[in-house]
């Protein structure tokens, strides 16, 4: 009968024998934590291309008072939070054979009607009294998220007695912060 004997080495050092590694476990569940990143739009506001007419009138020795609509003018807030915003507008004198001051209480107005709102805001419209200075015609509060609001104002001017014949114009700027 013969014997077999299995050689089996075993390493050894000065401090005896060497951990040998063990194969990694792997756990029943693990956690990873993932994120997303949301970017802020703009907040911009669009005005008429213009020119818009007020309208004609005749001279006359008497004050008379021209309106007209100025057409849509739009806030978009693309910034996706909670931050309100509010519109100013204003004009410059008109200019002409004479000039014809906006700056006067009651020399002339910007009436503001309620905003056409889409999305999430409290739009509060304000009436102008003079186009000059700039002053706020929309405010918009409880905003969540993207929003517009959308608006056709009238724009009137009063033209002293004795107003020269002849053609005026101004420039009304509107601003959105």
């Amino acid at each position: 009968m013969r014997k077999s004997t299995a050689f089996v080495p075993l390493i050894v050092s000065a401090l005896g024998l060497l951990p040998c590694a063990q194969p990694a476990s792997a756990a029943g569940s693990g956690d990873t934590p993932v994120t997303i990143q949301v970017t802020s739009g703009t907040l911009d506001i669009t005005v008429p291309a213009g020119p818009v007419s007020l309208g004609t009138v005749a001279a006359s020795s008497s004050a008379q008072t021209v309106s007209g609509q100025l057409g849509n003018v739009e806030v978009i807030d693309s910034r996706g939070g909670t931050t309100g915003w509010t519109a100013t507008a204003s004009a410059v004198d008109f200019t002409g054979p004479s000039s014809i001051s906006v700056s006067a209480p009651g020399s002339s107005s910007y009436t503001t009607p309620a905003a056409t709102v889409t999305g999430t805001a409290n739009v509060t419209p304000s009436n102008l009294t003079a186009l000059y200075p700039p002053a706020p015609v929309q405010t918009a509060t409880g905003v969540a998220g993207i929003n517009t609001a959308t608006w056709d104002p009238t724009i009137s001017v009063t033209l002293p007695a004795d107003t020269e014949a002849g053609t005026y114009s101004s420039t009304v700027t509107h601003s959105v912060s």
